[in-house]
Order: structure tokens, then sequence, then C-alpha cells
């Protein structure tokens, strides 16, 4: 009797054993399900938030870079004296593309691990990389990071004081034009508007104008306004209706504050639309604060000034704006090889807008035409060609 009941004691052991296995190995099963369905969902998150890719991040390097990399392996190539990068950035930049965390940019980090929080954006690669000659970002990268850290918050702000205060006479009607280029009878679109150019930082000028000697050229009588208006008229002569603002927001707005340029320059945008429906392409005429060796190309034995694309990623629709600045572009450097340096896209940030009134239609850009260098001659040369560029590629589009 004593060895039977053992024997029943044994083997209720060993299935209370088994009992046990058994709802360890569910659980382990259970869990190790759960672990592939988040590793899983996680990975489709990340793939539909778009990280920065290697070819973002090649767009957004000169040749320079490139040619002080290869100055590792080939000593011709090194320049000690103008080297492109330190080991300190080439260790950030490893680092980010490694990890996708921008270790300058807490943010980065935080957008990693929190739903819905987008990362900072990355570059956006233009059709010909991009990036200036010298790598730099152009007068948008280096300008507005520097003078206008309250514009991201332009929009919204309330109590700024009487923005919009504006004289309702800045915005005319191009001159007509006479002669040469004048489009058929039957392809003539200038009996209504279509293209609206305006000025946001209308006192951008050229050192050469202005008797040199400055290095951040402004004026209220020779500037960037000039080049718009030269735009407009190479505009109309092709057949294109065109109203050109010339509003000089510093005397224009009571209180103007620098910070605010694109609150003022918005209202003036949505003005115009408001009283000319048929308004489809709009145009923010810029001077870039770079070099003449990088805002400068010969062409044909003559000097241009260069053309530089800014497109703002803070617009929710911003790819739109980018398809129209890369037909531009593209058509623009097809024509007059060299004579764009081509695209930037901007990240709303604490520094930069990151919108520039982009918002408001799919056709509208941001264009910095030359540089602090150049002359007003070399850019009426570039607003002829970029009018040429965008009369044709608008009548190309009619006729599809």
């Amino acid at each position: 009797m004593i060895r039977m009941g053992t024997g029943k004691e044994d083997a209720s052991l060993r299935l209370r054993r088994l009992l046990t296995a058994g709802r360890t190995f569910v659980a382990i099963s259970l869990c190790s399900m759960v672990a592939f369905m988040l590793i899983g969902a996680l990975a489709m998150v990340r793939e539909q938030r778009g990280a920065a890719s290697l070819q973002g991040l090649a767009s957004t390097v000169s040749t320079a870079f490139f040619a002080d990399m290869l100055g590792m392996e080939i000593p011709v190539y090194h320049s000690p004296a103008q080297g492109s990068f330190s080991d300190r950035e080439l260790a950030q930049a490893a680092a980010e593309t490694l990890t996708e965390v921008n270790p300058a940019d807490p943010r980065s980090l935080l957008a990693a691990g929190m739903p819905g929080m987008e990362p900072p954006a990355s570059p956006v690669p233009s059709p010909d990389g991009g990036a200036p000659a010298d790598g730099s970002a152009g007068e948008e990268a280096d300008d507005m990071d520097a003078h206008d850290p309250g514009v991201l918050d332009g929009e919204d702000e309330p109590g700024v004081g009487p923005v919009g205060e504006m004289p309702g006479g800045a915005v005319e009607p191009a001159p007509q034009g006479g002669g040469e280029q004048q489009p058929s009878a039957g392809e003539t679109a200038s009996s209504k508007n279509l293209v609206f150019i305006y000025h946001t930082h209308a006192r951008e000028s050229y050192a050469p104008e202005l008797g040199g000697g400055v290095s951040d050229p402004q004026s209220a009588k020779i500037n960037v306004g000039q080049v718009g208006s030269r735009l407009a008229e190479q505009l109309e002569k092709r057949g294109i209706g065109t109203l050109h603002d010339t509003t000089d927001y510093p005397t224009a707005v009571a209180g103007y504050r620098w910070e605010l340029s694109y609150k003022y320059s918005k209202k003036t945008v949505q003005q115009a639309m408001s009283e000319n429906g048929q308004l489809k392409l709009f145009f923010d005429i810029h001077r870039d604060s770079q070099k003449r060796k990088i805002t400068t190309k010969s062409i044909g034995g003559q000097d241009y000034a260069k053309v530089f694309f800014v497109i703002g990623k803070g617009n929710p629709d911003w790819e739109r704006n980018m398809a129209f600045a890369e037909s531009i572009h593209e058509r623009l450097d097809k024509e007059y090889p060299g004579l764009s340096r081509g695209i930037l896209g901007k990240a709303k940030t604490s520094g930069n807008n990151g919108e520039y009134n982009q918002s408001l239609s799919g056709q509208s850009i941001l264009i910095e035409i030359g540089g602090v260098d150049n002359t007003l001659e070399e850019c009426y040369r570039t607003a002829d060609a970029l009018a040429e560029v965008i009369a044709d590629l608008y009548f190309n589009d009619q006729k599809a």
C-alpha cells in the first residue's frame, strides 16, 4: 500500500511539472508573438516616417567635401587650409547616418521614441545635388538663421502690432513691353494676371550698385525689387500677365519687426489672391548672401547671376511646390546649363520660417537671384532667362 501511494504521488508530481512546463511554454510563445508584432509595427512606422537616406546626405555636401574625402587617401587632393570638414563634423555625420539621431539636435532623439512627433526634416535632394558649390545653403540658410529667429512664430503670433497697414498702391501691373519675343495672338495670356511677384526682403541690394565696401548691402531705392520689375516686364513681353508688388515693409508697416517679415508678405499675397482670382504662379524674389564665385555663371561670354530655389518643408504640401521648382530648374538647366544652383528644402525650426507663404499655393516658390557681389545687369540677364523658361513651361502646359 505504501508503494502504491508513492507511485500515485510520483505520477501527480510529474503531471504538475508537465502542466507547469506547458504554461511556461505558452507564456513564452505569447510573449514572443507580441514582441514580434511590436517590432513589425515599429518597423512599419519607421519606414513610413521616411528616415534620412544616403541619397539625402549626398545631396547636401559639396564637391569640396568629396575632394577632401579623396584627400584622405590621395595626398594631392588634400588642402589643409581649406578643408571642408573637421574630425568632429565627420564623426557627427557618421553618427547621424548610422543612428538617425542628430547629436546637435535633441529633438531627433525624442522623435525616435515618441509616436506622432516628426523628426527634423532631412535635406531635400535637388536634381543636380541641391547644395551650392561650396556646400553652403545660400541666403536662406545663413541670412535667415542669423536674422529671422522669430519668423517661425510670426504667422500665428497674437498682438504683434498693426500688421497689414500697408499702402494699397504697392501692387501694380508690369509695364507692357513691345518688340521682341511677342507671343502669337492665339497663345497670349496677358489679358489676365497669372503671375504675382513680390519681395519679403525688399531692401536686399547688390554691393557693386551701392559703391562696394558693404558686406550686407541694403537699400530702399536700389534693390532686388528692380530685378523683380525686370522679370515682370519680360513675362509681359512673352504674353504672361504679371503683377509686381514693391512694398517696402520697413516703411509701410508701423512698428516693423524683421522677424515677422513673412507675416507681412503673406498678407500681401493673400490680398492679391483675393483681388485677382486668376493668379496661378507666385514668386518671392530675394538676393542671396553668398559671394560672387558662388553666385555667378558665365554663359556665351556674358556673366549671369545664378538662381537658387528654396522650398519650405514647413508647408504640409511642400511636395507640390518642390515639383514646381524642379520643373523650372530642369528647364533652366537645359537652356542655360549651370545657371541654377539647385533647390534647397528648409525645415521649420526656431531659426527658419520653413513655410515662406508656400502653403497658399502649390505653385509658389522663393527664388534667390544673384548674391551680394553681382550687378543688376547680371541679374537682369538671369531675369530674362527665367521669364523665357517660365513662359515656355506655362504655354506648353496649356497645350498639353
